[in-house]
Parts: structure tokens; sequence; C-alpha cells
């Protein structure tokens, strides 16, 4: 590609640049095509928290520490009006703000801008979102409605259609911008069975979890209908904490396996092997999928956030009652999670490396797991919503309190969507 040479009056060289003059000149750079075809989402000029002139471009921002934020919270149940009632620890009783009042600093002296809603809303005009997976998805797409709500309020509603009504959508109409979340618990077709008598009915019974049959070489048409139609621009798949579940696992029609059906005569693969096939599947779909708009197209994965239930199960009697964030490497992940977290940083590189063919699709890793690690203060534990004829769990200690620690989740994603 070539460029044109822009020449200076020499007077002008040799004086200070007006902050306006400057301003104008970054954002008509950001205007130029860069050499891949693509433009970046947002111009790259500094917003809220981009302070001393760092240069995040060069920075991990995965790797840091929860610092004090006295400007926190960023919202509330008052000025964000889809705060799901499992996540609005204030409304809830919660009688501190301290899960709120702090923000992430990368290492080496990097910091972190928060979102921007205004400027995000203005330049993603004509685009759109959609989160993939499971409740923590759902949470992470209620964090960022929350964080745009600051600049326009959005307008709600529910796609009947999609996923036997669970796919969620906001519009911010002024904007022209639309997020959106599909309920995708195992990211591949899946639907829970009657296990009837035998030990896969013993072992439902005893997860409390019902007993599930996922065919994983299928991706859920609940969302991947909506990516092969090309409606969306960007989109962020997470998933994990349902593959704890006991699960018979199909592939091209045929049994395969399970994990923790106690069933006679079928392999116990436990969880790793359908959490990997599952997400083989769904990121080939997500880059597949969309027709020419797929060119346009980035794909990310979030990588598992932790639960911090402490002095028992989640289950029983386990709890996160904790008031503040630990440090670095102080939360010891449990060996399936670092597992889980390995298989989901692996099928993104593989899924990235098939991308490399030129098929025009941008493929991102946002690594939140170590980030999330050291929040175990930061979550609804009895501060929500209870519904005891829909969720057993005593204590939530696996979503996230909004506003918190998954604001931050966001901040990474406008990060990587800049740069």
């Amino acid at each position: 590609m070539k460029f044109h040479e822009i020449k200076l009056p020499h007077t002008i060289i040799h004086r200070a640049v007006p902050a306006a003059l400057l301003a104008t000149c970054l954002l008509i750079l950001a205007a130029v095509i860069l050499p891949d075809g693509r433009k970046p989402l947002l111009p790259p000029v500094a917003t809220d928290g981009d302070v001393g002139g760092n240069n995040l471009s060069s920075c991990n921002i995965f790797k840091g520490e929860w610092v004090p934020d006295p400007a926190a919270p960023r919202y509330t149940a008052e000025t964000c009006p889809v705060i799901h009632g499992h996540y609005d620890c204030m409304r809830y009783g919660r009688p501190d703000l301290g899960f709120a009042r702090w923000r992430w600093r990368p290492a080496d002296g990097c910091e972190l801008p928060r979102l921007d809603a205004s400027r995000f809303l203005r330049a993603a005009s004509g685009k759109s979102m959609a989160f993939v997976g499971d409740s923590l998805a759902r949470n992470q797409m209620h964090s960022l409605v929350c964080l745009l709500a600051r600049a326009e309020t959005p307008s709600p509603w529910t796609n009947a259609t999609a996923a036997a009504g669970h796919a969620y959508y906001y519009r911010f109409a002024r904007h022209g911008f639309t997020v959106a979340s599909f309920w995708s618990p195992f990211l591949v077709r899946a639907a829970e069975v009657d296990p009837a008598n035998g030990p896969a009915a013993a072992a439902a019974k005893r997860s409390r979890a019902g007993l599930w049959s996922l065919h994983l070489d299928e991706a859920d048409d609940g969302w991947a209908a909506a990516a092969r139609a090309g409606e969306f621009d960007y989109v962020v798949v997470s998933a994990g904490s349902w593959f704890f579940r006991p699960s018979v696992f199909h592939e091209r029609g045929r049994l395969v396996g399970c994990n923790g059906c106690q069933a006679p005569n079928v392999t116990d693969t436990t969880l790793r092997y359908p959490l990997r096939k599952a997400f083989r599947t769904a990121l080939r779909a997500a880059v597949a999928s969309g027709g020419r708009r797929r060119r346009g197209r980035t794909v990310v994965v979030r990588t598992i956030s932790p639960s911090h239930y402490e002095n028992g199960t989640w289950n029983g009697d386990g709890d996160c009652a904790r008031t503040r964030p630990v440090a670095a490497g102080e939360w010891e992940m449990n060996a399936v999670e670092k597992e889980i977290h390995a298989i989901q940083a692996e099928e993104f590189e593989e899924a990235a490396r098939s991308t490399e063919q030129g098929n025009g699709v941008r493929m991102m890793l946002l690594d939140a797991t170590e980030a999330m690690a050291q929040r175990p203060d930061a979550h609804p534990s009895k501060y929500r919503l209870w519904e005891p004829d829909r969720f057993n769990v005593s204590r939530d200690c696996l979503h996230w309190c909004l506003p918190g620690a998954m604001d931050a989740c966001n901040d990474m994603l406008l990060h990587m969507l800049l740069h």
C-alpha cells in the first residue's frame, strides 16, 4: 500500500502542536485503511486511565494487580436498567461497596483505559456484537450494556424464535449498535434427557444437574444460525462450568462416551474430551460463518474465570466472604480449572492458525483468568436474587457482582479491539 508523503510548513515543525490539532491528525490517520484491509474499531487516542504517556500496545494487559479505584462505582442499578438480579449485589443487601472499588492495572506501570461509552458507540455504529456461552457470558454482556448505558439507554428485547427464547438483544438505536447474548452453555447442540433408571439416573440425581446429551460435532444452531446469517461483526465465546454436569457424547450420530454417567459399556472420558471438542466445533462455526460479512468479523475467546468457594463446596457450605482482592498467585485454581484454561488456549491457537489462510477473520484471546482469580471478594454470595425453585446453590461464588470485576474484562476487550 502506498502512502502519500505529507510535508508540513517549516515554521510548524519547530512549534508545539496544539492538542486539538494533534487529536484531529490522529483521527485522520486512524481512518487510513490498514495494510490488511481492516480499520481499527476505535481511533487510537487516549481514553480515561491512559496516563503517563504509556504505550499500551507494548503491555501485557493480562498480567497485573488490582488497585483501589476511588472513582468507582462506574454505574449502579439506577443508571443501568439491565443488571440481572443474580448480579445486583447492592440491591440485595451487600453491606459494602468494596467489590466495586478496584480497577485492574497491568504490570510494568501501564494503565488500562476505561471503556469510553460515547466513543465506543460512535465508532461501532452499524455494527453488532454477540456473547455466546453460559451465564458467565451473559454476565459479561450485562456488564458491557451497563457501561454503554452511560451514553445511551438501550432498548431490550427477547428473540423468542432463537434457542427457545434464550437469545437477548439490546439495541442502542441512536448509535446503530446491537449487543446480544445467546444462551449456549455447551456451545454445541445439547438437550437434557431423562436417564430413566440405572447408574446414569443415580449420577444425575447426585449432581442435582440432570443428564445431558451433547452432539460434539454440531454447533448449537441457537447462535450458529445467526452467525451464519452474518448478523454479527464481533463474536465473544466463553463456556466451561456446565461441562462438569453428567453428560453423554455423540459424534456423527454415534455414542462415543460420557462424563460421570456411570453407564455400563460406555467409556467415561471426563470433561476434558467434550470441552475440547465443543470449543473446536464452536470456533470453526464462528470462523466459517457469516458469508461476505465474515471478512470483517472478529472472534474472541474469553478464558475461564474461576470460582472461589472456600470452607465447603458449591452445593454444600462453601462461601466467598472475602472483602479484598488477593495478590497474583495467592489464589490457587484447582487442577480441573487449570486444564480448562489450557484447553481453551490450545483450541484458540488451533483456530487462529486456520484463519491465517486469508479468510479475513481476526482471532483474539481475552485471557482474563489470572485477573479474575485474584477477585474472591467480587462474587454475589448470598447477596443476589434468590430462586430456590430454579437454583440449588446457596451461595454464588461463580458469577460476578455488577458493577465490579467483570467490567475490567470489557475494558480489556475494548483495548484488544483498538489494537
